[in-house]
């Protein structure tokens, strides 16, 4: 006996009309693209969304609807309008970070630089 709800898709040829039909409408109406816009034009939570991305059968198209939300939130960094907002997006919906590289050159030896520390921690207790 199964239980819980029916799902909301049967196959992925009809949840890719409901995928196209979401993006169609937002070009129409000249509004940008988001992942809660795209379960809710699916007609389902955000949550169930991302439970669908989980099954191999559905993964690759909510895969490639994420991924052209993603390249127009990195658009809308271009445009310098409410850059905050993106970042906060691209953070928080598609693992991006801030991230500082810092290199280093030249030879540290760790034995003079501990001889040294210790040298001034014994000094100090004369």
């Amino acid at each position: 006996m199964a239980r819980g709800r029916p799902k909301k898709f049967d196959n992925v040829t009809e949840m890719q009309r409901k995928i196209d039909a979401y993006f169609e409408s937002r070009d129409k109406a000249d509004l940008g693209y988001t992942i809660t816009g795209l379960a809710l034009g699916l007609g389902m939570t955000r949550e169930t969304l991302l439970q669908y991305e989980k099954e191999s059968e559905f993964s690759d198209a909510i895969k490639k609807a994420k991924t052209k939300i993603e390249e127009s939130l990195e658009q809308r960094l271009l445009d310098g309008k409410n850059v905050v907002g993106v970042i906060f997006n691209l953070k928080n919906n598609f693992g991006w970070k801030d991230q500082q590289q810092v290199e280093h050159s030249g030879k540290v030896d760790i034995v003079t630089v501990l001889k040294k520390a210790q040298g001034r921690v014994e000094g100090g207790k004369s």
